[in-house]
């Protein structure tokens, strides 16, 4: 994978740290001149996989989230959120909508279902006890569509 930019992050498992996530991405992204609409579909969909790893990947607990944005050529923009927390046990279940480990907090179980509708591809991987990485692209349009 040839890799034309690339910016890494690392934070702390605080939910203050969502905003500065996507102001992150933001700042990096400029670059790439995105639409309005992509470039908050992007925020967007890293918002909600921060603050997965900060809810569940590490509840009660504090740990690390690393993210990296990369800019791919034919204007790809790959994303990797990854964690170090307690895993997910079942991937496709917890892929479901409105599924949620945490229904004391109301939370609306769509944190997935939001990602998948914004990126172009949306890949999990985890285990319990090592944590989950969440991989997205999305394709930016060419200037002038």
């Amino acid at each position: 994978m040839e890799i034309l930019n690339e910016i890494r992050f690392r934070m702390p498992s605080l939910s203050v740290n969502e905003s500065a996530a996507r102001a992150v991405v933001s700042s990096f992204l400029i670059q790439a001149d995105p639409t309005v609409e992509e470039l908050s579909d992007i925020r967007t969909a890293v918002s909600e996989a921060v603050t997965n790893a900060v809810v569940h990947g590490y509840r009660h607990t504090k740990g690390d989230i690393e993210l990296i944005v990369r800019l791919l050529p034919e204007r790809m923009v790959y994303i990797r959120v990854r964690d170090k927390g307690c895993g997910i046990a079942d991937v496709e279940q917890a892929m479901e909508p409105l599924f949620t480990t945490a229904p004391e907090e109301e939370r609306s179980g769509l944190g997935f279902s939001v990602m998948q509708s914004v990126m172009d591809r949306l890949s999990v991987r985890s285990a319990p006890g090592k944590g989950t990485t969440v991989t997205m692209r999305k394709r930016l349009s060419a200037h002038g569509d």
